[in-house]
């Protein structure tokens, strides 16, 4: 075994965050339908390309000011996203291609997401709120893909870095809810208070791991290849 996978192994999983806590109840619930999908020869790669479908369909409403429907559309792709990492599991196709294609589209399905997000605003009179929320916008974008990078870099050194609040399942069920819920009411508050905290969060977050593989990784040599440290 590798010095790194050791060190990553002594460290040990962090214990349940956010909604992660209610994976196990959750399956227990979606479990009908996905042996029904198994049943019915679902691949979950096809899963993966509706989530993908779905949740870009969900950018396009925020752009033409349909935020309610985005929210719903925004929903149901990330059950989608639920849905196929558990068909995968439960049916035994699960794979390196699987994982890698679905972590693929989840990110430019995310950025489709927020791009959808900045047009609404754009689109709106741009008053100096408007303006300030593009870059907001822009930030909870760069902290999604840096929350996704950071754990990706560190499962490639051997670390299970799942800490932090803001993941993509938190990302996707407050802006969802959110955008469901309230629409663009009281001219957009609620939506605007939740892209604001998701911005903070995705960057604490990904401060978090970044400090996590600090402490579990400072002193531990890697296992030769490339130590540019370059993606």
């Amino acid at each position: 075994m590798s010095p790194t996978a050791t060190a990553a192994g002594s460290a040990g999983p962090p214990g349940p965050k956010g909604i992660k806590a209610l994976r196990e109840p959750a399956y227990r619930v979606i479990e009908p339908v996905t042996q029904w999908l198994i049943r019915r020869g679902v691949h979950p790669n096809a899963i993966t390309i509706a989530g993908f479908v779905v949740t870009v369909a969900g950018a396009l409403a925020y752009s033409r000011d349909h935020v309610r429907t985005a929210g719903l559309l925004v929903l149901l792709g990330g059950l989608c996203d639920v849905f196929d990492g558990r068909v995968a599991r439960v049916s035994g196709l699960a794979s390196k291609f699987g994982n890698f294609f679905d972590s693929t589209l989840d990110r430019i399905s995310e950025i489709a997401m927020y791009v959808g997000l900045m047009t609404l605003y754009n689109a709106h009179q741009l008053r100096f709120i408007d303006i300030w929320m593009i870059y907001v916008i822009a930030l909870a974008l760069g902290g999604s893909l840096m929350v996704s990078y950071t754990r990706a870099k560190a499962e490639s050194l051997g670390f299970d870095c799942s800490v932090g609040l803001m993941q993509r399942g938190e990302r996707i069920l407050l802006l969802g809810l959110g955008s469901l819920v309230f629409g663009w009411s009281w001219n957009g508050t609620v939506l605007t208070s939740v892209i604001v905290i998701v911005a903070a969060l995705t960057g604490a977050t990904a401060v978090q791991r970044i400090f996590w593989v600090y402490r579990h990784g400072k002193g531990v040599p890697l296992d030769g290849g490339d130590a540019s440290g370059k993606a």
